[in-house]
């Protein structure tokens, strides 16, 4: 009978070490999650006031000394989207739909809806030109061609001092398309990248980090959350 209030006692104290064990971990992963508050506006963005997102993880390269940063505000028709990138020696190649404007100096901005398996990529070049795509793995994906993408989604794009920047915005009513109950609010998953893989400095920066060995941007596993004001 000893024996046996013994080893109760011993499972008791593993399964309560356990739990914790747990608990712990599960605040650390937490911790590390990257969070972005949208916020609403009323008329034009006004950039100045809205609140950067750095994408200066970097990944899978040496560091180039290439820095990104984004921004993000809505209204009820559409969430705004101003990304850009201090990068000395650009490059601008793509001009057609269904490019590969990865290869370019390129900003990308991937999100997905709470409880959906699937998700956006839009990849954008100083050329203005638009790559979108919609699915639940990089393998596993469609792609989105407009040819009003220019005015549809309201793109523009500007050469600076130390860069390049690109304003878009996105239709609630395109998202609806793929999801009829979509709206701007809750909490979705997101994550923020800048790259160029045929550019003089190869490089990969990201906003939430990925702890992965080799290049791949599509893993939501990685997103952090932005959450609607």
């Amino acid at each position: 009978m000893k024996r046996i209030r013994i080893a109760l006692l011993l499972l008791i104290f593993i399964s309560v070490c356990a739990t914790c064990y747990a608990e712990i971990d599960a605040n650390k992963v937490s911790s590390e999650n990257e969070t972005y508050i949208i916020r609403r506006i009323s008329g034009s963005p006004e950039w100045n006031k809205i609140p950067e997102i750095p994408i200066d993880k970097v990944l899978w390269t040496e560091d180039t000394g290439i820095r990104a940063k984004g921004q993000l505000c809505y209204d009820e028709e559409y969430l705004y989207v101003h990304l850009s990138a201090a990068e000395k020696d650009i490059r601008a190649e793509y001009t057609e739909p269904l490019s590969p404007v990865y290869e370019d100096s390129c900003l990308e901005f991937f999100f997905q809806f709470s409880g959906s398996d699937n998700y956006f990529n839009f990849e954008i070049n100083p050329n203005g030109c638009l790559c979108i795509q919609f699915g639940p793995s990089k393998t596993d994906r469609i792609n989105i061609v407009r040819d009003d993408a220019a005015e549809y989604f309201d793109i523009h794009t500007n050469r600076v001092t130390d860069g390049w920047e690109t304003r878009y915005r996105i239709p609630l009513s395109f998202l609806k398309l793929f999801y009829p109950d979509a709206r701007f609010g809750g909490e979705w998953r997101a994550n923020f990248y800048k790259c160029g893989n045929k550019t003089i400095n190869k490089h990969y920066l990201s906003w939430t980090k990925i702890e992965l060995e080799t290049p791949n941007f599509h893993c939501p596993q990685y997103f952090g959350t932005i959450i609607f004001n």
